[in-house]
């Protein structure tokens, strides 16, 4: 077999190939494809040493095609077209206004409460057909959703999450004191004497959604006694009504207080040093271009995003 036959059929090659089966002349083939009719005739070459057939005789001024090329040219023109397909966007533009597309998030308990009232507000009106999914976000499979397209965002903080993520920051949050507006301790709570003999309900870091609140925890937990901690629970929000209608102290994020502020609680700054929150996006790098999901992440980042406090 000549060593031509064991390299694979070039995809130009054969788009020269269908010009030519339909001009019947090598000439014409050359002036569609803004070429030489010398490199024509090099192609037809090497296709008819791959194929092991003349595929096009000259019959006068035209070139006639063999019954192997009649036989391929329907696959061929099939082939020539799923090409293109592939090279084209698998979506045209994302039209807000008229697309159906469902979209999920990947969210914390805190992430449901704070984001999902705005945003469903705003696709109300920007783009009443579009329908949001809110998936209860399990660290395990955080990026394994992403990745698979299962899940096309999510939305919190993530301090571990993988470089094979984008990521884009929305704002920074701060940690708060919260407990009930009655408390019996409320005053001497803002002290650090007597934050540290107050009962905490402790929120533990977790796999559902908690990864960043390892640090807080620990500095709770360092500067509070273990028998002064009387519940330990994975949900702020939980930690909050809880709060609201014991004695118990906790300490969350500034935005859940801010949501929850129907419970009347009372408020205050931490005796004790607790690092940030950095809240983001996070997205898979498959879906960077996307214009769906372009306009999810604008749409987010418009609606969260704030500059970074001074304070």
């Amino acid at each position: 077999m000549p060593r031509s036959n064991e390299q694979g059929v070039r995809l130009r090659d054969l788009r020269a190939l269908e010009v030519v089966l339909h001009e019947h002349s090598l000439t014409r083939a050359a002036e569609r494809l803004d070429t030489s009719q010398p490199t024509m005739s090099k192609i037809l070459a090497r296709l008819r040493s791959q194929f092991q057939d003349p595929l096009l005789v000259r019959d006068g001024q035209a070139m006639r095609p063999t019954p192997r090329a009649s036989e391929i040219a329907a696959p061929l023109r099939a082939l020539l077209q799923a090409a293109d397909g592939i090279r084209r966007p698998l979506r045209g533009p994302f039209e807000p206004a008229t697309s159906e597309r469902t979209f999920r998030l990947l969210l914390s308990d805190v992430g449901m409460l704070w984001f999902l009232p705005t945003l469903t507000m705003r696709l109300s009106v920007a783009a009443p057909r579009v329908t949001l999914e809110s998936v209860p976000l399990d660290a395990r499979q955080f990026v394994a959703r992403l990745a698979s397209g299962d899940s096309d965002l999510a939305v919190g903080a993530y301090p571990h999450a993988p470089r094979g993520l984008r990521r884009q920051l929305l704002y920074i949050d701060k940690y708060i004191c919260i407990a009930r507006h009655d408390h019996p301790e409320r005053r001497r709570l803002r002290t650090l004497a007597g934050f540290r003999r107050a009962h905490h309900i402790l929120v533990t870091a977790s796999d559902t959604g908690h990864g960043a609140h390892e640090a807080a925890q620990r500095a709770l937990e360092a500067a509070v006694a273990p028998d002064r901690i009387v519940l330990r629970l994975p949900s702020f929000v939980a930690a909050a009504l809880v709060a609201a209608r014991s004695d118990g102290v906790a300490i969350v994020p500034a935005n859940l207080a801010r949501a929850l502020a129907g419970l009347q609680l009372a408020v205050f700054r931490p005796p004790i040093a607790i690092p940030p929150i950095e809240v983001a996006q996070y997205w898979h790098e498959r879906f960077q271009r996307d214009p769906g999901h372009r306009w999810l992440r604008a749409t987010c980042f418009t609606l969260f995003s704030r500059p970074r406090s001074r304070s």
